[in-house]
């Protein structure tokens, strides 16, 4: 009894389900089996007897663990059915951040709802014994209850649900940036520490940029995906070859925008036993492709120059052989993986001159992709 009050900061007479619940998972399985009948004991000596539905579901569900048949979601599931622990992923697909990965915000709002339940279960508007029966009126009672208090106002205008989202995409957006920008001063340290740096093919690059011009004037891929990772689609090309080069072959390391939302993409996405089209795959490859392969896969086509193979096989065993990035030792199923990533990128390469019918990086290529890559991750564009 001292433990589970200790953990959760409250006396006998005011613990819930959940209190229990959740310091029963915090000690070993059989531990806690030991522990139970002598736990249920002392709640009903303290006037707190809670339920026999949810003392047969604490033995049942700790039980299950012991044995090791029991799911995470089974014990998530459990947790739930106290009537005071939020669902993890709503109906409307609102996921709550792991404990331990909560901000400020998602703690506050978590608590704020966790108050709010314990509110209901006291008022009887919320049936614990039904929850843990497996009711599914009442778990369907339990989940609109929750999506109507995160889409409600606070007192001070605050959305719990938007609140926390914005939170998390704050939190992500700063991960992604720091991610890049360590990126970018790796890639900028290997460039200027190579023997030779690569000089601009003049020749080259207004072939490509005519090339380019023309082939971004056409409908249908690659057209549209390469307007889409320069984001063409919604500002005027550069009249300087140059520029529009670096920011085609930027966009396709880090795509500026989407495709058009045009009535047949809608559908397509909204059909979801049908294939991806070319476009939709492509840009899809490009957006899962990490900082840190783009890093390892630039790097070494820039120590090697011109000449080298740049396949996708060849892409995907020089970002598993790279020094220049920490990375787990990959079986045959990572290889492939990074692989059919690349293929997309290697045949958007092809059409800058960036890498030769033959998939050979070129000397434009040698030249242009660090530049592109330094493009991409940096906020101040040269």
């Amino acid at each position: 009894m001292d433990f589970v009050c200790a953990h959760a900061g409250r006396p006998a007479t005011a613990l819930t389900r959940r209190d229990v619940a959740r310091a029963l998972l915090a000690v070993p399985s059989g531990v806690a089996l030991v522990a139970l009948p002598d736990l249920r004991r002392a709640m009903m000596s303290a006037g707190n007897p809670l339920s026999l539905p949810f003392w047969d579901s604490a033995k049942a569900t700790l039980s299950s663990i012991e044995s090791g048949v029991a799911t995470v979601g089974d014990v998530q599931r459990w947790v739930e059915s106290t009537g005071t622990e939020p669902i993890l992923m709503t109906p409307s697909y609102f996921v709550w951040p792991e404990e331990d990965e909560r901000g400020p915000v998602a703690a506050e709002m978590f608590a704020r709802l966790v108050a709010y339940l314990e509110e209901r279960v006291a008022s009887g508007e919320i049936d614990p014994d039904a929850l843990t029966a497996g009711d599914r009126e009442a778990r369907r009672a339990y989940e609109d209850l929750q999506e109507r208090w995160l889409s409600t106002p606070l007192p001070d205008g605050r959305v719990p649900g938007h609140v926390v989202s914005d939170e998390q995409d704050e939190e992500l957006f700063a991960a992604w940036d720091e991610e890049e920008a360590f990126a970018l001063a790796e890639l900028r340290r290997i460039v200027s520490g190579l023997p030779k740096q690569p000089e601009l093919p003049a020749a080259e690059l207004e072939t490509a940029g005519a090339r380019l011009r023309a082939l971004l004037a056409l409908p249908g891929y690659p057209a549209n995906v390469l307007r889409a990772c320069a984001g063409f689609d919604e500002r005027p090309m550069p009249d300087d070859d140059r520029q529009l080069w670096l920011a085609v072959a930027a966009g396709i390391a880090g795509p500026v925008s989407d495709l058009s939302e045009s009535g047949d993409v809608l559908q397509e996405f909204a059909d979801l036993d049908g294939d991806l089209s070319v476009e939709d795959a492509a840009l899809a490859n490009l957006c899962a492709i990490q900082h840190a392969d783009w890093l390892a896969g630039v790097a070494a086509l820039t120590r090697m120059g011109p000449g080298v193979l740049a396949s996708p096989e060849r892409m995907a065993r020089l970002i598993a052989e790279s020094e220049d990035i920490d990375i787990d030792e990959q079986d045959e199923d990572d290889l492939d993986a990074t692989e059919g990533l690349f293929e997309s990128v290697v045949a958007l390469w092809a059409y800058l001159g960036i890498v030769d019918e033959d998939e050979v990086l070129t000397p434009l290529g040698w030249w242009g992709l660090p530049k592109a890559l330094e493009l991409a991750w940096s906020s101040a564009p040269e």
